[in-house]
Order: structure tokens, then sequence, then C-alpha cells
């Protein structure tokens, strides 16, 4: 049963991979590369080397976000096997649960304090600093997500709807309070306003896509699964 689930979470997360790995090469990378431009204050035709290197890019990109995606699938599929009897909700959905709280784990509770920085940014604290901040942010992550799964099924049984404000509420105080807190950490003297705005959107959401995408396939998966276990058993009766 544990390698099913292991198996099911790698094929998804290779699902949402390879759809990433698109995402990267025909959008994030040109975005990265205007920024580039944009920062530097020029603009140029691509000569023969660029060409490459964007080719060599896009590669890379297709490569990385299959990896990535393949590594969150199957941290999935075990945290699901493991997880799964206490999750709200029924079938599909407590995998929907357990993607919204891996995206508030490992990403939403993170930026919070430090944000997606495009091609340029000024870091106020140094790459080692950083690593444990976000290693701290991401235990933070987790223990809002466990506390929102478990008011939620505290209140469950007495109101459905008091339960969705109960599971809700860490969560959104969390976003008020962390970002009014914590001081600036990063900063793009050089970029408009909107085109970091614009950069932000787009990792959040490419990001918050995947567990979408791994999410469903894995719950696919996992019907498709119980149908030809049923139809195989019905065949095993009937014989």
């Amino acid at each position: 049963m544990f390698f099913a689930y292991l198996k099911r979470g790698l094929l998804a997360g290779g699902v949402a991979g390879i759809a990433y790995g698109l995402f990267m090469a025909t959008v994030a990378n040109p975005l990265v590369g205007y920024l580039e431009h944009v920062q530097h204050g020029h603009s140029h035709a691509p000569d023969g080397g660029s060409v490459v290197a964007e080719s060599t890019t896009a590669i890379v990109s297709v490569g990385g976000g299959l990896l990535w995606a393949l590594f969150l699938g199957g941290c999935f599929g075990i945290a699901l096997y493991f997880l799964e009897p206490a999750l709200p909700g029924r079938g599909a959905a407590k995998g929907f649960v357990l993607a919204a709280s891996g995206f508030l784990t490992i990403s939403v509770t993170p930026w919070l304090v430090l944000p997606p920085f495009a091609p340029g940014a000024e870091q106020v604290l140094g790459i080692d600093t950083r690593f444990a901040l976000y290693a701290g942010l991401v235990a933070l992550g987790g223990l809002i997500a466990a506390s929102s799964v478990l008011a939620y099924n505290r209140v469950e049984p007495q109101s459905r709807g008091l339960a969705v404000v109960a599971g809700a509420l860490p969560v959104v105080t969390a976003v008020a309070v962390l970002p009014t807190v914590s001081p600036t950490l990063v900063s793009h003297p050089e970029l408009s306003a909107d085109l970091v705005a614009a950069y932000r959107a787009m990792v959040v959401l490419s990001q918050g896509s995947i567990w979408v995408l791994i999410a469903a396939a894995f719950g696919w998966l996992q019907r498709r699964n119980g149908v030809e276990t049923t139809v195989s058993e019905t065949a095993g009766t009937t014989t």
C-alpha cells in the first residue's frame, strides 16, 4: 500500500512536472530575460551565443521543473499515506487539503517574510542566513497547516461552516501578521513595482499550480486504480 501511494505520487509529480517545465520554458524564462534587459537598461537582438544559451536555459528549466515536481509528488504520496485518516473531506478532497497544506508550508509562509525575488534583487541577508530563516519559516508553515486542520476537525462535528472559519483562522492570522512584523529583506531598486508584482504573481501561480496538478492527478490515478480493482474482483467472482 505504501509503495502504491508513492508510485501514484511520483506519477502525479511527473504530470505536474512536465506542465511546469513547459511553463518555465515558454513563459517564465522569457519574462526573466525581459526583466534582465530592463534591469540593465538595454535590449538587443540575440546573437548565436545567446540563442544557444536560451536553448540551454529552456532545457534546464524543463528538467529542473520535472525533478522538482517529482520530488513534491513523492513527498505528497508519502504524506498522504500517513496523514489521510486525519485530513478533512472525502476521497480526492483529502488530497487537495494536503496539497494546500504543502503549498502553505513550503511556499506561502516563507514568502510572507522572504518574497520571491526577481533578477537584480538586493538582499539584506546573506545566503546562509536566508537558508536558516527559510527552514524556520517552513517549520512555522507546517505548524500553521497542522493547527488549521486540527481546528477544522475539532469544530466540524458541531458545524461545518464554523469549522471552515476555525480552519481558516490560523492561515489568515499568519498572512496578516507576518508581513506586518517582518522587515523588508528584498528590494528591486531597478525595476518598477508593476514588474516586480507581475513576477511574484507568476511565481505564486506556477508553484500553486504544481500542487493542484499533483492532487488532481493523484486523485485520478486513485480512482482509476479503484475502478480496475473493482472490475478485476468482479471478474474473479464470476469465473
